[in-house]
């Protein structure tokens, strides 16, 4: 009874985020982000202010739902890749699975949705952060598969590199959108885009925290 009781209740919780999130959207894309206020969030998504702000501590963060999934990302890629597979090698299967689902995670957000981050300095400003965490989570975890000790810089460096790659396409994908193209267009052009620069990282880390088999 108590599972069903807490299944409930985190369904409540995603449903209300996810009302929150929506309305937030709405306003955001009409009138642009820095011209609407919590309160009115609040009052579009019809719950307190505080509701608002003890699911979204920062007003950016109504825009960036997907964040922890963005941050998340890359650390779970590398923790999953399968028995003989390089940290490299799981990162470009992934993104080009994810081109290939146009996953909004990766930049495929529409043309209103882009140009409102690219005009608020406010929301660059956080998407740079997220990027850096995303980076910082991808040290972490490329650390405790190789058995990195402390002070050991490798996992910085890789995960700074295969970071930059990712946060180039990112907004390779953002430019592009903003400038029109089409998913189909911006899909076909980033696909020679990953080949490149992963291919780029290949000499140095195409033999990096590669899984062992069995």
């Amino acid at each position: 009874m108590s599972t069903q009781k807490t299944s409930l209740r985190e369904l409540k919780k995603r449903q209300t985020r996810e009302n929150i999130s929506h309305h937030a959207t709405r306003l955001f894309l009409e009138r642009g982000f820095d011209k609407v206020t919590i309160t009115e969030v609040a009052e579009a998504a019809q719950v307190a202010k505080m509701t608002v702000t003890n699911y979204f501590p920062r007003k950016e963060d109504l825009v960036f739902d997907l964040s922890d999934e963005f941050v998340q990302s890359l650390a779970r890629t590398v923790r999953d890749r399968a028995p003989g597979e390089s940290a490299l090698a799981a990162l470009r299967r992934a993104y080009l699975a994810a081109v290939a689902r146009r996953d909004p995670v990766i930049g495929f957000s529409g043309p209103a949705f882009a140009r409102m981050i690219d005009d608020s300095p406010a929301l660059t400003a956080r998407l740079r952060e997220f990027h850096d965490e995303r980076e910082r989570a991808l040290a972490d975890a490329l650390a405790a598969e190789t058995g990195a000790g402390p002070g050991d810089l490798l996992p910085r460096v890789a995960a700074a590199q295969l970071g930059g790659v990712h946060r180039l396409l990112f907004d390779e994908t953002l430019r592009r959108t903003i400038a029109g193209q089409d998913d189909a267009e911006i899909a076909a052009v980033l696909t020679g885009h990953i080949d490149t620069a992963f291919g780029f990282l290949e000499p140095s880390l195409g033999g990096y925290a590669v899984r062992p088999a069995g």
